[in-house]
């Protein structure tokens, strides 16, 4: 686990720190720890994410020991801007996934995808083969939507490890994937460790992918809620004017401290 000094600055959202990072630096990353072997996970932090912190403060820790935790929301880019680090751009976990293909192509990254319902690994691994023919691809997997036994969380863990997974990319909801990876970083041999949520069912084409404008102009959370009501309406109906308050305050409460600290 490296110290926040390694990390480089991380922005203080609710409580929840996000590295105000670009697609290039987060594969520059991701790839220096391959290098050297070490063991870490990737966060990727829209705005509910940050509201179950929120909602759930044990969860803060998980976010706080990662590896990086990137700006996977406009919202968050937006309020890293805010607070001066302008170059910040999102890093949505599909688009980090799809990067990271591209990338190891060169540096021969084995892949291996942890998460989905049954099918939805296997169509994702397919697709991308299609697309990156030289891909690596080294293990597919789709776990029961439970808690698995100890014996089942070790056979899993063995099928990873004897793989030589450099990156295994984990899709098994959040908050579960991001506990998940906490206490699996350093047991599973590969150095890296992805949780990308829907990815898996956006890239492998089971469910549809907001627009980009409407991803650009933070919409993306409009689209998903048209498209699936009767099980995100809570997450954006009532999370986000949640989120939106809380934020809000923060900012006040910043201002107030700058105004306090120009006063002396």
């Amino acid at each position: 686990m490296g110290s926040d000094d390694e990390k480089g600055p991380r922005v203080m959202i609710l409580g929840v720190p996000i590295d105000p990072i670009d697609m290039p630096a987060a594969l520059a990353r991701m790839g220096a720890w391959i290098a050297a072997g070490e063991a870490q996970y990737v966060c990727c932090a829209p705005a509910h994410a940050v509201m179950e912190c929120v909602d759930h403060p044990e969860l803060r820790t998980v976010y706080e020991q990662s590896g990086m935790t990137t700006p996977d929301g406009m919202p968050m880019v937006w309020l890293c801007r805010w607070y001066g680090y302008t170059g910040t751009q999102r890093v949505y976990g599909p688009d980090l996934l799809l990067a990271a293909c591209a990338e190891g192509l060169e540096c021969g990254w084995r892949h291996y995808f942890y998460g989905g319902a049954p099918g939805v690994a296997e169509g994702l691994a397919e697709r991308l083969r299609e697309r990156f023919p030289s891909i690596q691809i080294v293990g597919v997997e789709s776990p029961p939507f439970r808690a698995l036994s100890a014996e089942e969380d070790a056979q899993a863990a063995e099928r990873i490890r004897s793989s030589g997974a450099d990156i295994v990319w984990v899709g098994i909801g959040s908050p579960r994937q991001e506990q998940w990876m906490a206490a699996h970083r350093g047991k599973v041999g590969a150095p890296v460790l992805v949780g990308v949520g829907a990815a898996f069912d956006f890239l492998s084409g089971c469910k549809p992918q907001a627009p980009r404008w409407m991803q650009r102009s933070g919409l993306e959370w409009l689209f998903r809620l048209a498209s699936e009501p009767g099980r995100l309406w809570r997450r954006y109906v009532l999370g986000y004017p949640r989120f939106v308050v809380l934020v809000a305050a923060q900012l006040l409460r910043g201002r107030k401290a700058n105004q306090r600290t120009l006063e002396k």
